[in-house]
């Protein structure tokens, strides 16, 4: 289960970011993941929980914006979104070889809360 090590991760980055603005209490962090990026949603959710126990993001809130597959398609030259995993124009069924959008794991905010320290 890579999600722990996703986890493991994410934790360390906005426990160093709210360091890095003047040590508030994180209340949530604020992922975006693809659709391409292998990563289950729910599986990181729950890794995230467990891994957060005794540090000093402990009830803290993991907000997942989970992103489309988005390509580009080179007849329409037009993005398009893709509903299911199959590279073609869903508007003129040509091949659309260029992703655009999909695969992205990104730490996108941090809800830090000024007025508590973060060690509680």
């Amino acid at each position: 289960m890579h999600e722990l090590s996703i986890a493991l991760s994410l934790i360390e980055l906005a426990t160093e970011r709210a360091q890095q603005a003047d040590g508030g209490r994180v209340e949530a962090v604020h992922v975006r993941i693809g659709a391409l990026a292998g990563v289950e949603a729910d599986a990181l959710r729950f890794s995230f929980e467990v891994a957060c126990r005794d540090t000093p993001l402990e009830g803290a809130r993991l907000i997942i914006e989970e992103t489309p597959i988005v390509v580009f398609c080179p007849r329409c030259q037009a993005e398009r979104t893709l509903q299911a995993p199959r590279f073609e124009c869903p508007a003129c069924g040509g091949p659309t070889p260029t992703l655009v959008r999909g695969r992205e794991l990104e730490l996108t905010a941090l809800e830090v809360q000024d007025d508590v320290p973060a060690d509680r």
